[in-house]
């Protein structure tokens, strides 16, 4: 279970125009935005494969599955919220169509009628384009879901093309530690330093023209081959401006400040998961999972 897993209540709302929005809640005192994060990029994955996937049972038209129940068909809006609980601003998700299972003799469990309408306007295709992972949209459509989302399928958030964000103009340096992190005994450590300095927002931020606050920050890897990969693909998702962004701070909750960008660093070297440090014998696997999700899979 989810919530078992990372600890968390999972807590669904309908909004005014029949959209599910879902938060997760840490557990214990304090809170704990890297758990509720990963909970509800799990559930939003789950989702995913439910509302893209062949589905061998009828179900009524415009409905989907979410938790089990029947829910309206929507966006499913999944906010991360920090300990003190405020809501970040996250971009609109897209409406999924679920075809109907073909009715007549012959017809067997599992069997779809193709899919006739584009999942974003839920209108019948306008030169129909089809990406690498087999979803389907107009052409224009598409086009304006690259313009927000980047070059990525809107249903499966599969990359068909390079990933590039609006982090602030900045520097990222490295450097060999001595010390040994917990978990990685007898390999030293690496030493990553940000800064971004302060500025003036553009138009891809959320307020242009206003000035945001800059950051300055160090995380640590393990000094082996594996900490090695993870830092070299680090480096190539700074370069393509993905490591932070520009918005409200999860654990402040102040406004126009130069934070974290849903690639989760280690900015402690003890103190376990609970802590953003070591030991964590999953950190490495879910930091690549996060990078591949932006399109960073390889270092050039």
């Amino acid at each position: 279970m989810i919530k078992d897993k990372f600890g968390v209540d999972i807590q669904e709302s309908v909004t005014s125009q029949g959209q599910v929005q879902v938060k997760a809640h840490y557990k214990r005192s304090g809170g704990n935005a890297s758990m509720e994060s990963h909970a509800l990029r799990a559930l939003l994955q789950l989702y995913q494969k439910i509302a893209t996937s062949p589905l061998n049972f009828k179900q009524p038209h415009g409905a989907t599955v979410l938790n089990g129940s029947l829910k309206n068909s929507g966006a499913v809006h999944a906010s991360e919220e920090a300990s003190s609980g405020t809501e970040l601003n996250r971009k609109p998700g897209y409406n999924t169509h679920n075809t109907e299972e073909p009715e007549g003799e012959g017809a067997t469990a599992g069997d779809t009628k193709e899919e006739e309408n584009c999942s974003i306007c839920m209108d019948t295709f306008k030169k129909k384009k089809q990406l690498k992972c087999k979803h389907e949209f107009c052409e224009g459509c598409l086009e304006q879901s690259k313009k927000s989302l980047g070059p990525c399928c809107p249903l499966c958030k599969d990359v068909f093309g390079k990933m590039e964000g609006d982090q602030p103009d900045g520097k990222m340096n490295w450097r060999s530690g001595h010390s040994s992190l917990p978990g990685y005994p007898q390999c030293g450590c690496i030493v990553i330093s940000y800064w971004i300095p302060g500025g003036i927002q553009t138009e891809k931020h959320p307020n242009p023209g206003k000035r945001y606050e800059g950051i300055s920050r160090e995380a640590y890897l393990p000094n082996n081959k594996e900490g090695n990969e993870v830092l070299r693909l680090l480096q190539k998702a700074f370069d393509q401006k993905l490591i932070f962004t520009v918005g409200t701070s999860r654990t402040t909750g102040k406004e126009n400040q130069v934070t974290w960008n849903d690639i989760h660093h280690k900015t402690s070297i003890s103190g376990g998961q609970q802590c953003f440090g070591y030991p964590d014998p999953g950190y490495l696997s879910r930091v690549r999972d996060e990078l591949k999700a932006k399109g960073i899979v390889c270092a050039d």
